[in-house]
C-alpha cells in the first residue's frame, strides 16, 4: 500500500519533524509512506473575498498536480466525517482490499481547500471542530495512519 500526505506549506518546528520522523519510520513495515509539499501562496493578512478564492485556487493547483487518478483521496475538512480510529482503520483495510491500494490525504492551506479539490476528493475527513495549526495537523494525521495499521495488524498499541 502506498500512503502520501499532500500538504500546502513547509514544516519548521523540529519536534514535529522528530514525530513525524518517528511515525514515518514506523509506517515502513507496512506501506510506502511520504509527505508532499506544495508551496503555500503568499497573501496579506486582510483579503476580499475574491482574493482568497484565488489563494485557494492557486494552491488547489499545486495539491491537484501532485495527485494521480489512480489514488484515492481524502481531504481534512472541518465539515468532513468524523470518524473513530477504529472506523478509519477499517476503511483503509477496506481499500486496500478492494484494489485502492495507493491512498492520499490532503491538507489545505490556512484558508482551507479550493472548490477544485474538493471535487477531486472521495472522502472528507474531520478531526474534530478544533482549529489545529497545519504542521501540528501533519504530526496526528501521520500517528492516525499508524494507529490504523496497528489496530489492523491487533497490537495493543491502541490500548
Amino acid at each position: 500500500m502506498n500512503i502520501k500526505i499532500v500538504v500546502v506549506g513547509k514544516l519548521k518546528e523540529k519536534y514535529l519533524k522528530q514525530g513525524i520522523a518517528e511515525y514515518t519510520k514506523r509506517l515502513s513495515k507496512f506501506c510506502k509512506f511520504k509527505i508532499i509539499e506544495v508551496a503555500d501562496e503568499k497573501a496579506p493578512e486582510k483579503l476580499s473575498h475574491a482574493e482568497m478564492e484565488q489563494v485557494k485556487e492557486v494552491e488547489g493547483a499545486r495539491i491537484l498536480n501532485k495527485i494521480q487518478s489512480k489514488e484515492y483521496v481524502y481531504a481534512l475538512a472541518i465539515l468532513g466525517k468524523e470518524r473513530s480510529s477504529e472506523e478509519l482503520a477499517d476503511e483503509l483495510q477496506k481499500l486496500g482490499t478492494y484494489g485502492h491500494s495507493d491512498i492520499t490525504f490532503i491538507i489545505g492551506g490556512s484558508l482551507g481547500l479550493s472548490e477544485a479539490v474538493l471535487k477531486r476528493v472521495e472522502a472528507q475527513v474531520s478531526f474534530g471542530r478544533f482549529t489545529l495549526p497545519h504542521q501540528l495537523m501533519r504530526l496526528v494525521l501521520t500517528e492516525q495512519v499508524y494507529r490504523s495499521f496497528m489496530i489492523n495488524a491487533g497490537s495493543p498499541y491502541h490500548k
